[in-house]
């Protein structure tokens, strides 16, 4: 008698951790560039160059690129951007962490200030939060029968099982030309930019993934002139594309995520040669995870009729899937001016960032928490500072609705700011609607012992003579036919034939003939 075993491939997160930092450093203003009057923006974002995974720890080598733009009081009073990075190396420790194993990182900015030393020197300075996880790929042996099993009476356990078919990392490029419509000034070089994705979805394919979404683009630049004029340009447009892979199907389910890149804009001539191109070309960075369900038999229980047999188990988790969830939510506030900030003559630009800072299974689904944080940038009524900007953060939380989840279910969810509307109250006040979209995918985690082995002896002679050749068995609260055959070592399928059984429905009281 042969034990048959199906594969099943798994992945698990098998150790994460979250840590923060700071990164600070003063900034000499390049000789080429005129002396700081006052400063307009600031943004930042993280690029991770290498990670390096170590027993219980992981190192992070990387830096944090920043983009300021200033005023000066040099060539009238013009707008000035300044770029530059600060490195950083650091050791997280990650207890459980393997060098075999697939380690992931993410860092965001949370925190960037920049302020004048002087005329010439900045002070730039960050905090940083990091997760890092690692992930492990490996097979659990399911039982699903046996071969040449005469006289062994086994019961399976119908289960739908996720496990992973598809598990690399990829990358998509992104490349897009965008021309300015009538009426805008030609392009003498671009000051400022924000690009963002939105509305990304995927789909998997037969040996392909398809993506679709929205790139959204703002620049400020100076026009061609003499004056070089101050103009901005905002747009959308959308992209798509596929990915090769091979092994991926139609009706596969999809977990996939992205990271962005640093974008690249470059400025181009259009057909008559004048500079009205705007060339945008960005990378992400997918990491694909692609599962598939199949419904399997997986063998529960056995017992023999001729023979003895005693089965040697191990704990595992299956999963199966639970369910993929969507779900918005509205963030409705005010920005007011405060401090030493001049006043709103014409709001400009805003964008936003979502940070979650809490995830946590309850009684209805999987409850989120944590901020947007959205910036502003508009006109002032201020010659000498015509640009400003303000940035404010606003607390979100929302239950994706997913009954039945745990806290072991929880996958990773996907934020995306869908809309993002912000407009003028008055000089000192702006009103922001924003909406939230979440979407997850939650795996059932299945505990369950597996039969790894059975080992087979003689039956008890002394047993089995103890036991009556004939029984009126009387059911009681419990029994079914699986534990009655069990214990006289009789195939279920004679007692139902025996008994004229329809089902294998029993009630208390009950009499069973049994024939030993």
């Amino acid at each position: 008698m042969e034990l048959i075993q199906k594969n099943i491939h798994m992945d698990r997160v098998s150790a994460e951790a979250l840590s923060q930092f700071t990164l600070e450093d003063d900034v000499n203003i390049p000789d080429s560039k005129p002396d700081v009057d006052s400063l307009s923006l600031e943004k930042g974002m993280v690029v991770i160059d290498e990670l390096k995974c170590l027993n219980d720890s992981v190192t992070v080598k990387g830096r944090m690129q920043y983009s300021v733009l200033y005023h000066t009081k040099e060539d009238g009073g013009r707008l000035v951007s300044l770029e530059g990075y600060i490195p950083f190396e650091e050791k997280i420790n990650l207890q459980g962490a393997n060098p075999s194993d697939i380690t992931m990182a993410e860092g965001k900015v949370e925190d960037l200030s920049v302020g004048m030393i002087n005329s010439r020197k900045l002070g730039v300075q960050s905090l940083i939060t990091m997760q890092v996880w690692t992930e492990e790929l490996y097979d659990e042996e399911a039982p699903i029968g046996f071969a040449g099993a005469d006289g062994v009476e086994y019961r399976q356990v119908m289960m739908n099982i996720a496990q992973i078919a598809i598990s690399k990392n990829d990358i998509f490029r992104i490349r897009e030309e965008i021309t300015l419509p009538a009426g805008y000034a030609n392009i003498f070089q671009i000051l400022w930019n924000d690009v963002a994705l939105g509305d990304v979805e995927f789909r998997a394919m037969e040996e392909k993934i398809m993506l679709q979404g929205d790139i959204h683009l703002f620049v400020l630049y100076e026009g061609e002139g003499e004056e070089r004029p101050v103009r901005s340009f905002e747009t959308t447009v959308p992209f798509d594309g596929s990915l090769e892979c091979h092994g991926c199907a139609e009706g596969m389910i999809p977990d996939i995520y992205y990271r962005v890149g640093q974008p690249e804009l470059t400025v181009r001539p259009d057909l008559d040669g004048e500079e009205r191109v705007i060339g945008v070309e960005m990378a992400m960075d997918i990491p694909v995870r692609i599962y598939e369900e199949e419904e399997l038999g997986i063998l529960s229980d056995m017992y023999g009729i001729t023979k003895e047999f005693s089965t040697i188990s191990h704990r595992a988790n299956l999963r199966r899937l639970l369910s993929r969830v969507t779900g918005k939510t509205k963030v409705n506030d005010r920005i007011r001016i405060v401090g030493d900030h001049p006043s709103i003559l014409q709001l400009l630009h805003s964008e936003a960032t979502v940070l979650m800072e809490a995830q946590q299974a309850v009684q209805s689904g999987i409850l989120l928490r944590g901020s947007l944080n959205v910036k502003v940038m508009y006109i002032t009524g201020d010659d000498e500072q015509p640009y400003a900007s303000v940035t404010e953060q606003f607390p979100y939380e929302y239950t994706l609705e997913v009954p039945g989840v745990t806290q072991e279910d929880c996958g990773r969810v996907r934020i995306q700011v869908e809309q993002l509307q912000v407009t003028m109250l008055d000089g000192e006040e702006m009103d922001v609607k924003a909406v939230l979209s979440f979407d997850t995918t939650v795996f059932k985690n299945i505990p369950m012992d597996l039969i790894g082995r059975v080992e087979e002896t003689e039956l008890d002679s002394a047993r089995l003579n103890s036991l009556p050749g004939m029984i009126i068995y009387m059911v009681k609260a419990g029994d079914n036919l699986w534990n009655i055959g069990k214990r006289y070592y009789v195939p279920v399928e004679a007692i139902r034939q025996m008994n004229g059984l329809e089902s294998d429905e029993l009630r208390v009281g009950q009499k069973l003939l049994i024939v030993v």
